[in-house]
């Protein structure tokens, strides 16, 4: 178990919250795809096509996913605008590889890289990006400012980082029954499917320590991010944060 403490986004133990959560989502790969689409009864691609249509991308512009797992946005995006470029990037080779997979039957004109890289460290140059996503990932980085500036670096003046989580529902009764799955069913049903106990009962705990969706859009704020702006979904669940670079 990673023993941590956060304030303002950093952990104590970055190399030890890294290096878990790598080896984490390296065993659940093979299984994730089928996990999500039944935890969440496949509601999920529809908060992706939110995603997607709020990152308002130029035809044809280079897009990066970040932490792109087995590529479910890096997909959608190339469904969205088949001209764009997209580069998906994540830390853990078993989730590029079966991105790759997928790639195969979802992109064979090979539209699509997927490069092995960290967040809070992309191996980019500045103003190279016309936008940027990121999908229930950002409550597993060891720094969650770090890794929004790494973002903001890598857009061009007057494009968009689109980020989509889970999120701690406002409502008090929302929040009682989404705690009562998220921390109740997603371990077990998820355990059964996954193929890791230990990990689904981590990932619904990381969001335990996650700012709440004005805390996030606050962090943007701090990373430079403008016209910041927050679009609850899933009964205030789910969060699309959206900020201007």
């Amino acid at each position: 178990m990673v023993r941590s403490s956060k304030m303002g986004g950093m952990v104590t133990d970055p190399a030890g919250k890294g290096a878990y959560v790598r080896e984490m989502f390296a065993a659940i790969a093979p299984r994730y795809d089928r996990a999500n689409r039944l935890l969440t009864a496949g509601v999920d691609e529809s908060w992706r096509r939110r995603a997607v249509a709020e990152l308002a991308a130029p035809r044809g512009g280079r897009i990066a996913d970040l932490c792109c797992g087995t590529g479910d946005l890096v997909f959608h995006l190339l469904r969205t605008d088949p001209a764009l470029q997209v580069v998906g990037v994540d830390f853990t080779p078993p989730m590029l590889d079966g991105a790759r997979a997928r790639a195969k039957r979802e992109d064979p004109q090979a539209r699509a890289d997927f490069v092995e890289g960290d967040v809070t460290r992309l191996p980019f140059e500045d103003a190279s990006f016309d936008g940027a996503t990121m999908g229930f990932s950002m409550r597993n980085v060891v720094d969650v400012v770090g890794t929004l500036r790494e973002a903001r670096r890598i857009l061009r003046p007057g494009a968009r980082f689109v980020n989509l989580d889970v999120t701690k529902p406002a409502n008090p009764l929302v929040r009682r029954l989404f705690g009562l799955y998220f921390y109740g069913v997603v371990p077990l049903v998820g355990g059964l499917v996954g193929g890791s106990k230990t990990a689904y009962r981590y990932l619904p705990n990381s969001l335990t320590n996650f700012p709440d969706a004005d805390g996030l859009a606050e962090r943007f704020r701090t990373a430079g991010f403008r016209e910041v702006r927050t679009i609850p979904l899933g009964f205030g669940a789910i969060a699309v944060h959206v900020g201007t670079a």
